[in-house]
């Protein structure tokens, strides 16, 4: 009994020998296969990253070509010269502009001595009075009245009184569009109720130029009329026009 088991038992371990052998080829078979195809692809990806690293490469090369063409220095000093033309061309109204400017700022000096030119067409509706109070119709009350109120016409020109330099054009209520010129030394004038202004900040005035054209009175003066507010201060304080007027 024995002697025929030995048989089968060898039978049956050269079998099983047999079957692993066959599993680790077919192993070995499905690896190798496997890394073929990761092989080919890893060829492949390489082989399209170099294409485009070329392609990438052209296209930089025929850009700067392109920028070469587009941007030659010929164009750039054209644009300099272009600029200098400018340049050249509006330099000398500015240095005209300025030279004026300079010009008028030096005639800007008014003092004690100095003469106001009498800059409306009528007579005085309401005088300066600081040291005591005035009638005014429209407000029906006594008040100070720092400045002129002097009477004129609807669109009549109001000229400078002296030469100035504008510091302030402004919409007041109580004198409508209002201008101050700087008259240099402390002086200051102030030209109420006008419209169709000329001027802006910084210009120079000479006496006797256009400051602006008589405008309808505001609603604090309906009463008293059409009429140019005109004011002076010295430092910063009114002062009596008529002191700087010829009688």
């Amino acid at each position: 009994m024995n002697k025929n088991e030995k048989p089968f038992s060898l039978k049956g371990k050269g079998a099983a020998v047999g079957i692993v052998i066959c599993f680790v080829a077919v192993i070995v078979m499905v690896g190798a296969f496997t890394f073929n195809n990761y092989q080919k692809k890893l060829d492949e990806q390489l082989a399209k990253a170099e294409e485009q690293t070329e392609q990438l490469a052209k296209e930089k090369s025929e850009a700067t070509t392109a920028n070469d063409i587009v941007l030659p220095e010929a164009e750039g000093n054209t644009s300099t010269e272009n600029e200098t033309e400018d340049n050249e061309s509006t330099t000398p109204e500015s240095t005209a502009d300025n030279s004026a400017t300079a010009s008028g700022a030096s005639d800007v000096w008014f003092s004690e001595e100095s003469v106001l030119e009498w800059p409306a067409s009528g007579a005085i509706l309401i005088n300066y009075s600081m040291d005591k109070t005035v009638y005014f119709s429209t407000l029906e009350q006594y008040k100070y009245n720092p400045a002129l109120v002097i009477g004129g016409e609807v669109g009549e020109t109001i000229a400078a009184s002296a030469a100035g330099i504008v510091t302030n054009v402004e919409q007041s209520a109580q004198t409508g569009t209002t201008v101050t010129l700087d008259m240099g030394n402390g002086y200051t004038a102030v030209y109420g109720q006008l419209k169709e202004v000329p001027l802006q900040i910084g210009d120079y005035v000479a006496a006797g130029e256009t400051v602006g054209y008589l405008s309808e009175p505001t609603k604090y003066y309906s009463v008293e009329g059409t009429n140019l507010y005109f004011e002076i201060l010295k430092d910063g304080e009114p002062v009596n026009p008529l002191d700087f007027m010829e009688s």
